[in-house]
């Protein structure tokens, strides 16, 4: 990882302008998604009281843990029950992901199909948690049984969309998940953060592997 750390430490100029696309296309997005995150938001307390928003702690830029903002999906009390569902988790590797997964809300699975619930993270984009684009920010449990070549990933700042979203998802192995990200880690250009962007809204259309 400290091999990759140095390459994009390296590149000042780059850098700054992906974090002017994270303020400028991040400031954009959120104005554009206020009016669905306000429908969404008023469904949610309608199907299952409580607050429509959770931040969830994760993993982000050399292994600083921040709060990700989200929509909830689950009813209250979900993480919870994750060891009496655990034996449906439909991923392999230290990842937990169930297609069907029975603490859903009413709207949860809708809400996921479409990435909604994930609108929140621009949130954190404009607070510098996260960017744009780049490797999904892992939970705590999951890094603690990375090894040297998954840990690579923390070296870039994590991001809303990436590699494994506009390649099918949870349809994807997690070994090739983290080739993927790692290949990122490796490749990185602005110019092709903006390619990965443009094909993120036909693989959310598609909604190919969003569960």
């Amino acid at each position: 990882m400290q091999l990759a750390t140095e390459r994009w430490r390296g590149r000042s100029l780059p850098l700054m302008v992906k974090r002017l696309m994270d303020l400028t296309v991040g400031s954009m997005a959120l104005l554009a998604a206020l009016p669905v995150l306000a429908v969404a938001a008023i469904a949610i307390v309608c199907a299952d009281r409580g607050s429509p928003f959770y931040a969830q702690e994760r993993v982000g830029l050399h292994g600083r843990r921040f709060r990700m903002f989200k929509l909830r999906t689950m009813v209250h009390g979900a993480h919870d029950r994750r060891a009496e569902v655990r034996h449906l988790n439909e991923l392999d590797g230290p990842v937990f992901k169930i297609k069907n997964d029975p603490r859903l809300h009413p709207l949860g699975a809708f809400l996921r199909r479409t990435s909604i619930d994930e609108l929140p993270n621009l949130f954190n984009v404009l607070r510098g948690e996260m960017s744009l684009v780049g490797p999904r920010p892992p939970l705590p449990e999951e890094v603690d049984h990375y090894d040297a070549f998954a840990m690579r990933r923390l070296s870039v700042p994590p991001g809303i969309t990436g590699l494994w979203q506009i390649s099918g998802r949870c349809n994807v192995s997690f070994d090739e998940w983290m080739r993927m990200d790692n290949e990122y880690v490796d490749t990185w250009t602005p110019a092709g953060d903006l390619k990965i962007l443009l094909r993120t809204i036909p693989a959310v259309l598609r909604r190919e592997g969003a569960h």
